[in-house]
Formats: structure tokens, C-alpha cells, sequence
């Protein structure tokens, strides 16, 4: 098992010690690559978060794999050629939620994500733009659109290819949490 699986662990362990906890099991997300030769977009539905409401802490796991493309051959070179998913199977992001957040009340926040993503067995502190937005019923959630470069990961992209795959990605995540049962 690798390094990071056990650190994910551990901030669930820790998170799930606390008090207010809010989970989420299907956060979808979404990226998308533009160049002159042809769009790259993929998507997922079953990334996992979790929440703790009052430390404002937070991870959020994806399993690479399930990043589904209209074109099996770009899903399979996303997975074998660049991610190298067998080597690497999950991104994760961990941090803190900063901004105010009244999660009793229902209501609509500006914060930002920020903590240490791990892409690609390479972790990278960053700090992200989001929105909470809280239901009368208690739901969360969670929205970002924000940018990755594949090279801060340590990404490569073979230079006969180069040209196919944009320097930015673009990254959008729906998470919504529930109280944790």
C-alpha cells in the first residue's frame, strides 16, 4: 500500500473523531482541455469527501480510474501513458475550508480550499476558490472551478503529443454533503 492511501486514512480517522461531520460519496467531477487539434474532457461521479464542520477541515479522494472520455483510446492513454493510474490510483486534496461558513444557517458563501493536493505521487500546496452553499435541510454543497498543470505534477507528456494536450486543465467539482449516519 502506498504512502498516500495511509495519510488518507489517517485524516478520515481524524475527521471521523469529531464532532460535525458531513460526507459525501458521488461528488462529481469534471476537466477539460482545449487545443487547436482536439478537446480532451473526462468526468467522474464517484469521488469521495468528507467534511468536519467545526475544524472547517476537509479530503477529498479520486479514484483516477473512474475518469470516464468519449474515446476509449484517450481513456486509455489518460490512464496508462500520462497518469500511469496503476501506479497511481487516487488524487487527493486535504486542507481547511477559509472563510466564514455559518453551517446552521442556510445560505450561500464565498471560501477558499486550501490544503495539499497529491496528483501523481507529487503533492503541492495550493489554494483554491470555492462556494458553499447551505440548505435549510442541512445539505452542503460544495463548488470550485480552478486550473491544474499536468507539469507541477510531474506529468509528462511525450513531445510527439505535445500539441494534442493544453499546459492548463480546467477542473470543476460538485460535492454535495450530507450529515454523516
Amino acid at each position: 500500500m502506498n504512502k498516500t492511501f495511509f495519510l488518507t486514512l489517517a485524516m478520515l480517522a481524524v475527521l471521523a473523531a469529531s464532532a460535525q461531520k458531513l460526507v459525501s460519496r458521488e461528488t462529481y467531477v469534471h476537466f477539460f482541455s482545449e487545443t487547436p487539434i482536439e478537446n480532451i474532457e473526462a468526468q467522474l461521479n464517484d469521488a469521495v469527501g468528507l467534511l468536519n464542520t467545526e475544524t472547517s477541515e476537509f479530503v477529498f479522494q479520486v479514484n483516477i480510474q473512474s475518469f470516464t472520455f468519449k474515446k476509449s483510446l484517450m481513456q486509455e492513454h489518460f490512464n496508462e501513458n500520462y497518469m500511469e493510474s496503476s501506479k497511481y490510483p487516487k488524487a487527493v486534496f486535504k486542507g481547511n475550508v477559509v472563510g466564514d461558513v455559518t453551517y446552521a444557517k442556510a445560505g450561500n458563501y464565498v471560501v477558499s480550499l486550501n490544503g495539499e493536493m497529491t496528483i501523481h505521487g507529487k503533492q503541492n500546496k495550493v489554494n483554491i476558490p470555492a462556494t458553499i452553499q447551505v440548505s435549510k435541510d442541512g445539505l452542503v454543497v460544495l463548488e470550485s472551478m480552478f486550473i491544474v498543470k499536468p507539469t507541477d505534477y510531474d506529468v509528462e507528456i511525450p513531445s510527439m503529443v505535445i500539441t494534442k494536450i493544453a499546459k492548463e486543465l480546467e477542473v470543476k467539482v460538485k460535492s454535495t454533503l450530507r450529515a454523516l449516519r
